[in-house]
């Protein structure tokens, strides 16, 4: 179940990071609204998940899969660069990913 946790944790991570753009620097008020509530959603599924998880594991999972989504949805909603390097680096992190979880 910590793994399920630490995930949604992540989601809300990707949820709060993508939330900031449309913040227009926390100057709209119901976009600003939404990703502080994904901030606190994302800190608290967090912390539940290290109840049972290593907090490096931990980490690294949560801010790996922040990163992995935000990235994808940059591509998809704001035609952010899909240079192979930039893809090439994304998969690597996954990799780290996977490689964390196998080795827990």
């Amino acid at each position: 179940m910590s793994w399920f946790i630490l995930f949604l944790a992540g989601l809300f991570e990707v949820a709060w990071a993508v939330g900031l753009k449309y913040t227009e620097g926390f100057t709209r008020p119901w976009p600003s609204v939404l990703t502080a509530l994904a901030m606190a959603a994302s800190i608290g599924l967090l912390g539940l998940a290290m109840k049972q998880l290593p907090l490096g594991t931990a980490y690294a999972i949560w801010t790996g899969i922040g990163a992995l989504g935000t990235v994808t949805l940059g591509i998809l909603l704001f035609g952010e660069s899909v240079a192979p390097l930039r893809l090439l680096s994304i998969a690597l992190i996954l990799c780290g990913l996977v490689g964390l979880k196998l080795s827990h």
